[in-house]
């Protein structure tokens, strides 16, 4: 199933997947300089909840037509 959408919402999907890519980066960047278990559990639940939403960002670009 096709949907449509007009070009400036195909253009907010493809800025909010940057913010994700963006936030993936800091959190495996920042990863390597954490030595707190409680700060490290954060940035890899961030991390991994950042994936599924580039994800489904994709999933999303995929499917939709302009």
């Amino acid at each position: 199933m096709n949907s449509k959408y007009a070009l400036h919402e195909m253009l907010e999907v493809h800025e909010i997947a940057a913010f994700k890519t963006v936030c993936v980066t800091k959190s495996m960047t920042m990863q390597a300089l954490v030595t707190d278990p409680e700060l490290m559990q954060i940035l890899q639940q961030d991390m991994t909840l950042s994936q599924q939403q580039l994800q489904e960002l994709g999933e999303v670009l995929s499917k939709a037509t302009v």
